[in-house]
This record gives C-alpha cells, sequence and structure tokens, in this order.
C-alpha cells in the first residue's frame, strides 16, 4: 500500500492541466453514468458539467495489469439549480472508480466506460465497489490511519480491525452505499457530500463514547479536505466503518410482520420508546442544549407553513386541508409569543422504524442512520431540534405500517387501526418511563411535528408511489380534524 510519503504521488491531477484532462475525459462517461445512480440527488435535470473538487490515486491506475482505484470528487452543473448565481455548482458527488485494461465477466455490470483520451485512455473504467479487490483497499486504507493526498483515514483509539474481511456491497441503499466486510463491520459510504462533519459520524461517536450502547460504535471514518494551508475548508466526511450487526431485524420489517400475524407488539413498541430515551438523553448531556423561545419558534412554524404552500402546489389533494394545517402550524408560534418555550438538542433527524434494529426476540433495539435528511444540507440538520421530532416520526412509521397493511387487507382495517394506536401509546408510555417526560403532554407541537411528516409523506408518494398516496392523506384528515 502506498502513501502520500512515497515517490509515486497520490493525486492525479497533481497540476491543474492534468486535472483539467482527466476531468474532460471522463465527462461523457459520468454524464451518461452518474443520472443513473439511486443516490444521485439531481434526477430530472439534465447535467451540464462537471467540476474537478479532488482526484486520489488510492491504487496506480495509468499503467499495469492490476486493477487500479481512483476517488474523485465532482461537481454536477446542472440547470436550475444553485449553480445560476454561484460559479460552483452545490452538489458535490464522492465517485469511487475501478480502472483496468479489460473487465472479467463478473464485473461486466458495473461498466461506466472507455476514456477515449487522457490520463485512462485505453482503459476501462467501472463502478469500484462491486470489485473485491478494490472494496477491500478502503479496509486496508482505514485499518492504517494517515493522510493520502486530500484525504485523511483515522481509527478510534483502541479499536482493532481484522485485516482480510471479504468484501460485499449492499444493493438497497439509496442515498448512500455501503460494503459489508466479513459480516464484522459494515463502511457506509456518503455519495453526495458537503463541508461540515456529517451527524452520522458525529452523534454515534459522542454516544459511543458518552457510553451508550444503542448504537454500533463508529469504528473508523475518512474524510477529504481540499486546498492546502489557508484555502483548505471545512473537512467533508466521506465514510463511517461501523461494527455490523448481522442477524438483527429492522422495525418496519417486525411491525408488518406483526401485522400480518396479528400479533402483539406493545411490548416491542414500548421498549423502543425506551431506547430512543436512553438515546436523547445521552446526547443532551454529550452535546449543547438549548431553549427555543419566541423567534425560534415563529420560525419553526413558519417553515412548517412553506413546505405545505409548496406540497400543496405540487399536490392538488392537499389544498382542502390547508387552511386546517395552518392553523395546527401556527398553533407553534401562538405558544411562543405567550410566553411557552421548548428545550433543544441534537436528535435523530430521520427516525423510523427502519432506522431501528432488533436482536432476536429480546426486544433489544439498536438506532442506526443519524444522517439525518440528507435532501437538507448539514448544517440544518446539525441544529438542535425538539425530541418531539424524532417521537413524531416513529409515531407515522406506526400508522404507515398499520396502513399498508389495511390496503392489503381491507378487512383488517379497523383491526390494524387498533394497533396503530395500541402501539403508539405504548412506544410513548415507554419513552416517558426512560426519560421522566411523556411526549403525549407535547401535543401542540408533537401534533405539529407529526403534521409536518405528513406533508412531506404526501409530497414524497406523489411524486415517487402515487397508489401509496393515500396513506399519508389519511393522516392529513385526521391530524387536520384533531
Amino acid at each position: 500500500m502506498s502513501d502520500s510519503s512515497s515517490p509515486r504521488a497520490a493525486v492525479v491531477a497533481t497540476r491543474e492541466s492534468e486535472g483539467a484532462a482527466l476531468l474532460r475525459s471522463l465527462t461523457p462517461l459520468l454524464t451518461e453514468w452518474l443520472p443513473r445512480q439511486r443516490w444521485f440527488a439531481g434526477k430530472g435535470r439534465p447535467v451540464s458539467g462537471f467540476a474537478l473538487v479532488a482526484a486520489t490515486e488510492l491504487l496506480p491506475c495509468t499503467s499495469g495489469a492490476a486493477p487500479g482505484l481512483l476517488h474523485l470528487l465532482v461537481q454536477a452543473r446542472q440547470p436550475g439549480g444553485p449553480e445560476q448565481t454561484h460559479p460552483v455548482p452545490a452538489d458535490c458527488y464522492q465517485l469511487l472508480l475501478g480502472v483496468r485494461g479489460a473487465l472479467p465477466p463478473p464485473l461486466a455490470g458495473s461498466l461506466i466506460g472507455h476514456p477515449a483520451d487522457g490520463p485512462l485512455a485505453g482503459r476501462t473504467v467501472y463502478e469500484a465497489l462491486h470489485d473485491p479487490r478494490l472494496a477491500a483497499v478502503l479496509l486496508e486504507r482505514l485499518r492504517s490511519p494517515g493522510r493520502l493526498g486530500p484525504l485523511l483515514f483515522q481509527r478510534e483509539r483502541g479499536t482493532a480491525i481484522p485485516q482480510g474481511l471479504p468484501p460485499r456491497p449492499l444493493s438497497v441503499e439509496q442515498s448512500n452505499s455501503s460494503v459489508v466486510y466479513g459480516d464484522r463491520y459494515i463502511l457506509k459510504l456518503f455519495r453526495r457530500v458537503s463541508p461540515g462533519v456529517n451527524p452520522d459520524l458525529e452523534l454515534p461517536l459522542a454516544l459511543a463514547r458518552a457510553g451508550s450502547d444503542r448504537v454500533p460504535a463508529p469504528a473508523a471514518w475518512f474524510e477529504a479536505r481540499p486546498g492546502e494551508g489557508s484555502e483548505a475548508g471545512e473537512p467533508m466526511t466521506l465514510g463511517v466503518l461501523q461494527p455490523f450487526l448481522p442477524g438483527t431485524s429492522d422495525g418496519w420489517q417486525l411491525a408488518l410482520h406483526s401485522l400480518a400475524s396479528h400479533g402483539d407488539f406493545s411490548g416491542s413498541a414500548r421498549a423502543l420508546g425506551r431506547a430512543i430515551a436512553e438515546v436523547h438523553t445521552t446526547l443532551a448531556q454529550a452535546l449543547p442544549v438549548t431553549a427555543l423561545g419566541r423567534r425560534q419558534l415563529e420560525f419553526i412554524a413558519s417553515g412548517m407553513n412553506e413546505r405545505l404552500e409548496a406540497a400543496a402546489a405540487a399536490v392538488p389533494a392537499l389544498r382542502p386541508y390547508r387552511g386546517k394545517l395552518h392553523t395546527v402550524f401556527n398553533a407553534v408560534a401562538d405558544l411562543g409569543r405567550s410566553g411557552r418555550s421548548w428545550s433543544a438538542q441534537r436528535i435523530h433527524g430521520d427516525l423510523h422504524l427502519g432506522q431501528a434494529l432488533c436482536a432476536g426476540d429480546a426486544d433489544r433495539w439498536s438506532i442506526i442512520d443519524f444522517e439525518g435528511e440528507p435532501a437538507r444540507p448539514i448544517a440544518e440538520r446539525r441544529r438542535p431540534q425538539p425530541v418531539v421530532r424524532d417521537i413524531a416520526g416513529i409515531l407515522r412509521s406506526f400508522d404507515y405500517a398499520a396502513c399498508q397493511h389495511a390496503r392489503t387487507s381491507p378487512d383488517d382495517a379497523g383491526w390494524a387501526r387498533e394497533w396503530s394506536e395500541k402501539n403508539r401509546d405504548a412506544y410513548c408510555s415507554g419513552y416517558a418511563e426512560a426519560s421522566g417526560s411523556d411526549p403525549r403532554e407535547e401535543d401542540v407541537l408533537l401534533r405539529a411535528y407529526e403534521t409536518d411528516k405528513a406533508v412531506y409523506e404526501v409530497l414524497y408518494e406523489a411524486r415517487h408511489r402515487p397508489a401509496w398516496l393515500a396513506i399519508p392523506m389519511s393522516a392529513v384528515q385526521r391530524l387536520a380534524d384533531t
């Protein structure tokens, strides 16, 4: 394994001309390939070009029979985005490109293309994560911390990572990519990256260092800091290695199984409430807590109202409920004006049943994926918020599971509603037991966050799964009439 002190520089684009040649040769390939990836955020808008942020050779790419590994950070130019008023596009993507003379048959589906010119002319470029030899390089880099060009690999003190763990990429990711190593560790690679510490590193690390066993503790991670000296900006978190939890099931699948079998899920729901309360309590002890007064509550309500208007403009079914939903949101601002305040702290930010893993029948829950909503800026995702936002996410998830079951089993609709209410109450009771504070007593704020989540779901389903639109619309109707 070469490093930054080796005679051969790790950075392909050591001069501006080399970087321009590399990017120019890859642009036709990436323009075709990138929009087809599940994690590409700019779908629906053409890519007009790219800007190179950094190019780093993890393995030599321009010669030899062995596969090369090229790490790229590129910004995609797309009409209609922030690039219209700023010279640098907003969306920066992390790419891991394998480079070979020719692809072996097992990797044929990973092909990106063949550069016609530039430093990789005559070579074959492909998605590196599907190549076990190249995916293994990432683990080795994390096992041996250090800097390689603009990349910095770090390992948590006292953590020993075995070598030679066989990699396998997961195929279920959407906004990121993940590789499992020997069922011991999982490496999450953030595809759309921006300056600032990603909460999916920051929060699990803070929780683990505070002694919480509710999260898989980060073992290693890597980041990029393009530029040098005074030109270097904030680091961009690129990937996090954590223990893999085999033999667990996520809460969404467990809830659907409970519904299908007419099982009692309330014990698991109560245990999940306790687990989330423990996570919130530890985060409040480990990281700063603030108070939300009148100005902050008016800001929160304003944001909810704006999201409602945007969703109603796109989904006509929402429009008859706008008045009542605005009343739900404005009630939060009204309480702020009356002198009410709430505590705010770091939270999960995108919590639902799929983000909770349970081991066997022990009702032992672990919480994962602290990234927050990937479409929102990192600075916003790192902002302290009321814990009821997380609680509302789980409550919506119970309702979603029940409605999804009722869609496929209409005769169970009444029972599914009872199942949802029973488990929503059990979850809140468990949270109250562990935290000393019952979220149901914060009915105005909790209703507002649950409504905001339902509005988001309406817009998502209208765009991506129209057949599911009735699920969040039923919640909108209920919340509007509460």
